[in-house]
């Protein structure tokens, strides 16, 4: 893909329509190099919801396998979030007679 150069007047006059155009930028002043743009590739919607249910039924599947629930799956590879950790401590220390 070929790099479109540009003077720095250029962007400014015209870079709504520069950057809607979806092509790698350098932007110039006198020549020399200022700066440069690279567009990203928006995710497709369609394949990123594919990916987010294949990846919950695989959860789901992984759960059932072991016996437990997904949080509790979720929790185990991810870690238990803040809350549920000083719950968890409370709760180990009033049955360990320490609180």
């Amino acid at each position: 893909m070929a790099v479109k150069r540009v003077g720095i007047k250029e962007f400014k006059d015209r870079a709504t329509q520069l950057l809607a155009s979806g092509e790698p930028l350098v932007v110039e002043r006198h020549g020399k190099t200022i700066g440069y743009y690279t567009p990203i590739k928006a995710p497709d919607p369609v394949a990123l919801r594919e990916a987010q249910n294949a990846f919950n039924e695989k959860m789901e599947e992984v759960a059932r396998k072991l016996g437990i629930s997904v949080e509790a799956l979720e929790d185990e590879l991810f870690g238990a979030p803040p809350q549920e950790v000083a719950e968890e401590n409370t709760n180990a220390s009033l049955s360990a007679g320490r609180l």
